[in-house]
């Protein structure tokens, strides 16, 4: 059977009744969360976990494509609404959206973001359905070795590449490896990091740590920045486009998605590269002198290769058990209390969840369109609620979150203990993508470690003992060192892509509105 014929068989499992309602409310349920100012989709599907703990996976994962969709969609809108990007991959989409808002054309900005993320979402999931199998069937043959070096590889673009500082990065990466170790040692069983506490034997949980970090960690640092002055809220009304709009909008949700993608099937750290780069190369290629003053081709290309990025993840999270993004990490450790593992063997292990998931994200798709477009008026008052009512409400879900993982009290007092560190993350640009996955990724490179070795009998040289580790680390020196050997060629220089931050923290180079301003 092909790999079309099982997308085929998944669309309609997914399309009942019953899995239908629940891909409709994952849908508002994700707007609704990252239309807030400051929460992004990686918060949104974090804070919503507990909502899925009673379902069974496939519905629970039919919800959560529609939260991640949804809180994409969010984030654009408080993008161009308030200037105020939930996510880094959002700055780009800001630039110009708001500016289309300032000069009445909000609608038409929120119109091109939606359909863009539409058309984008639409072509990746196709092609994450056309590129992951093949990639699970090459990757059952990969060594523990190359299976390490590959984690590696992960952590090092994720935490070296894109960040504004790669010292910043290594040391955001350094507190989440630790965080990894909490808990038994595999071989000898004795406990690691546990501080005396019996409830430290067990690993910690994703859920606590994720939460803690964006939510919880979100909601100190705005409070602790907090202006009285109230929001400008610029008017919205029923989104639409014109014939011109649709005109100068198709090209660039094309030319994005084929930006996006790529992006986000390698690891590659996520989506603030292609839409720079979809934002620089619509700019060259604009017929016009409207880039600055309200572009919508600097809304459509961004936002698309936003998505198609987005999409993009969702290869090697399924056929390798890499998250390469923070919302990627959060939706893993999600598969992981249900005790999958995503890897290479899932494609065949869990096929008709597989198949469902990616079914349910051109269906959770759809829905997004068809039903926030003419919701999004009412997505735009929400907008009007009070900060300290809007994050004391944070704050009572999160803690709520943290709560019903294990309905144990001390796992508040944790949320509490990486909410601070959240905020001192943020207090001194520390990006938390790194630290996120150092947790995942952590355990599972030690496991790769020890069997590496033990195949070796402890030679270190087993760990290039297969010709695809090997070229994996020279990919790692390449990217490690490349930067410093350009640096010291040309020079001191502004940095050109904006600071990578997270995928539910506002970025450093994100232009925000005067009440956000807040000192780094």
């Amino acid at each position: 059977m092909g790999d079309f014929d099982l997308l085929w068989g998944g669309l309609q499992q997914a399309a009942t009744p019953e899995n239908l309602l629940f891909a409709a409310v994952g849908v508002l349920l994700g707007t609704f969360v990252g239309v807030l100012p400051g929460i992004g989709p990686a918060m949104a599907v974090a804070l919503l976990l507990p909502v899925t703990f009673g379902l069974e996976p496939t519905q629970a994962f039919i919800m959560f494509a529609g939260i991640y969709y949804g809180g994409m969609y969010g984030g654009s809108t408080t993008s161009i609404l308030l200037n105020t990007p939930g996510e880094s991959a959002s700055v780009m989409t800001a630039l110009e959206g708001n500016k289309m808002a300032k000069r009445g054309r909000a609608a038409q900005a929120l119109a091109t973001a939606a359909v863009g993320s539409f058309v984008a979402g639409t072509i990746g999931t196709l092609l994450v359905a056309f590129f992951a199998p093949p990639l699970a069937d090459v990757a059952v043959q990969i060594g523990a070795p190359s299976y390490f070096a590959i984690m590696l590889l992960a952590l090092v673009m994720t935490t070296a590449v894109l960040g504004s500082s790669a010292l910043r990065g290594f040391i955001a990466l350094f507190l989440g490896l630790t965080i990894g170790l909490v808990g038994l040692d595999p071989n000898t069983a004795q406990a690691r990091l546990d501080l005396g506490l019996p409830q430290l034997i067990d690993p910690l949980d994703i859920v606590v740590v994720a939460v803690g970090i964006f939510a919880l960690g979100e909601a100190l640092w705005v409070a602790a920045h907090l202006r009285r002055s109230p929001l400008q809220i610029i008017p919205v009304g029923q989104p639409f486009m014109g014939k011109d709009d649709w005109r100068r909008s198709w090209k660039p949700w094309l030319r994005g998605t084929a930006l996006g993608f790529p992006f986000g099937a390698i690891p590659a750290g996520g989506a603030e590269i292609p839409t720079f780069l979809s934002y620089v190369s619509e700019r060259k290629l604009a017929k016009n002198d409207e880039f600055g003053k309200g572009a919508i081709e600097g809304v459509a290309g961004p936002e698309a290769a936003n998505n198609a990025s987005a999409a993009g993840m969702f290869v090697p999270m399924l056929a390798l058990g890499l998250p390469v993004t923070a919302t990627a990490s959060v939706m893993l450790a999600a598969l992981q209390g249900y005790g999958i593992q995503p890897g290479p063997q899932l494609m065949t292990d869990q096929a008709d969840l597989v198949w469902t998931l990616l079914a349910s994200l051109l269906i959770g798709n759809l829905l997004l369109l068809v039903l926030n477009l003419p919701l999004a008026p009412l997505w735009a008052k929400l907008l009007r609620i009070p900060r300290p009512q809007l994050y004391a409400g944070i704050l009572f879900f999160a803690c709520l979150g943290a709560y019903a993982t294990n309905l144990d009290p001390f796992d508040v007092g944790l949320l509490l203990v990486f909410g601070l560190l959240g905020l001192m993350m943020r207090r001194f640009g520390l990006p938390v993508l790194p630290l996120i996955l150092g947790v995942i990724l952590g355990p599972l490179m030690e496991g790769k470690l020890r069997e590496a070795l033990s195949i070796s009998g402890g030679d270190f040289s087993g760990l290039v003992s297969e010709p695809l580790a090997v070229v994996v680390y020279a990919i790692i020196a390449l990217a490690v060192l490349a930067p410093v050997v350009v640096s010291r060629v040309r020079g001191p220089q502004a940095p050109a892509v904006p600071a990578s931050a997270t995928d539910g923290a506002v970025a450093d180079a994100a232009p925000v509105s005067d009440d956000e301003k807040v000192g780094r």
